[in-house]
């Protein structure tokens, strides 16, 4: 297994590759705990450092569950967590970002996670309501009262970026990124680029899609977010595996699988890049840092994106309503 080299986000020094846990507690099918907590546990003995959670995954489940999972080791993680879904049992509907929620919320994941302070500390979604200014400066507040070290957000627009970064420092933006979904490149990455700020893709494997694992959505758990998710869709789907079929050709002359391709494109975006995809099982998490060591070319790089061309990936990231959480 690779040695798993360091990149910073700001000034926070993680594994080059953090684990993604929302699956472990939500999104994809019933939860398992103790095959969450064996890969959890594996990840940390195989040196991944960062990992990633949020209050909304099952509804404080997932912090419970990292909490189980890290206690005697909170000295080998560097632990990320979120806040700003306020409806946690049900859709993700209701933002809120203002101060009282803002200190409300980190007491909440302090005490579900075990621990005495966050390392990293997201807002999950901009307020549209709330100023940026209120919710930064409260979660500033956080870290000169020890609770959190280091703040940052997620799906926030290049606008919102500059303003909270103003008030406070942010090491880090969240966001989708992968080879179905670049967004952001235009001019969100170079923003996070000239404030000093890293990137944190999310689904850096298109929600699985991209590693060749799914051709329908027949074998999925009927609570499976994919089932509602446009690229998922009739017709978009079958547009969609066109893409990853000429990936599995690529991967196939390097002698590895679609998804670590598609991943190592991540992880070469640059040096302030650290993906964090998701799974709860132990085969994919080895898998997944396998792609660490792959290394492309300018030419290699250049057939990945020739095969997944933004204008061929059919259908939206996300339905309306969750679209109009993004890049507030």
């Amino acid at each position: 297994m690779t040695t798993v080299p360091t990149r910073h986000l700001g000034e926070l020094a993680v594994s080059a590759q953090g684990l993604g846990c929302m699956g472990m507690s939500h999104g994809y099918g019933a939860a398992d705990d103790a095959q969450s907590i064996g890969t959890l546990r594996r990840a940390l003995d195989l040196g991944v450092t960062l990992l990633d959670t949020s209050d909304f995954y099952g509804a404080g489940h997932n912090e419970e569950l990292i909490g189980r999972a890290i206690a005697g080791r909170r000295d080998e993680v560097v632990l990320a967590t979120k806040f700003g879904f306020a409806n946690r049992l049900g859709e993700p509907t209701e933002i809120r970002g203002d101060a009282a929620y803002v200190r409300q919320a980190c007491e909440a994941s302090l005490r579900r996670l075990g621990v005495d302070h966050i390392d990293l500390y997201y807002q999950h979604r901009v307020d549209p309501q709330v100023p940026i200014e209120e919710t930064v400066g409260a979660m500033a507040e956080l870290v000169r009262a020890g609770k959190v070290r280091h703040l940052g957000l997620s799906e926030a627009g290049a606008q919102t970026i500059r303003r909270a970064h103003a008030v406070h420092p942010i090491a880090a933006l969240q966001s989708e990124w992968s080879l179905w979904t670049r967004d952001l490149e235009a001019e969100i990455v170079p923003v996070c680029r000239a404030l000093g700020i890293g990137l944190v893709p999310f689904s850096p494997l298109g929600r699985g899609f991209l590693t060749g694992r799914y051709s329908s959505v027949e074998g999925l758990a009927e609570t499976d977010v994919r089932r509602t998710q446009p690229r998922f869709a009739d017709g978009n789907l079958e547009r969609n595996l066109a893409i990853v079929a000429k990936l599995n050709e690529l991967a196939a002359e390097k002698g590895v699988t679609a998804g670590q391709l598609a991943l190592a494109w991540v992880q070469h975006r640059g040096e302030d890049v650290v993906p964090i995809p998701g799974t709860r099982r132990q085969r994919y998490l080895e898998e997944n840092l396998a792609a660490l060591a792959i290394e492309l070319s300018p030419a290699d790089l250049a057939a990945i994106e020739a095969a997944a061309p933004p204008e061929r990936i059919a259908g939206t990231r996300y339905d309306a309503t969750s679209l109009s959480f993004v890049n507030g």
